[in-house]
């Protein structure tokens, strides 16, 4: 077992992400990916397109690490917009499950004013453990 998810007794039930992540295996940090291609150019200027673009960036280096999407146990996301966020959850979760399947790694949300690449929506970091 890579990782085990844990929720604390007595809690209600995660929504889409875990309460903690318990892993072994060496550490993968993987850098703020944001919804731009391997050549650097935005494919969309909408926040889902960007969303996925950067899932499927954080995809690409979690496979080139030897890795794989159940090996996450950590996303940060930075987004610009929460009201074009909350309006398309369902959106959200079906991109999310598309590219990275049933992997709920503990999650962090955070709204900023903006990012350093003007024309980003959303930016997202993060932790991997892969077993060597």
């Amino acid at each position: 077992m890579r990782h085990k998810t844990i929720y604390p007794e007595g809690w209600k039930p995660a929504k889409g992400y875990a309460n903690g992540v318990l892993a072994t295996g060496a550490t993968l940090h993987i850098a703020g990916q944001i919804g731009w291609n391997a050549e650097k150019k935005f494919t969309s200027d909408e926040f889902i397109g960007q969303m996925e673009q950067a899932l499927l960036n954080i995809r690409t280096v979690l496979e080139a690490a030897g890795g794989t999407a159940q090996d996450l146990t950590r996303l940060t996301w930075y987004i610009t917009d929460k009201r074009d966020y909350t309006a398309k959850q369902k959106q959200v979760g079906a991109v999310y499950r598309k590219i990275m399947g049933t992997t709920f790694p503990a999650m962090t949300m955070v709204v900023v004013a903006g990012l350093v690449e003007d024309e980003a929506l959303v930016e997202i970091e993060a932790t991997a453990m892969i077993e060597t």
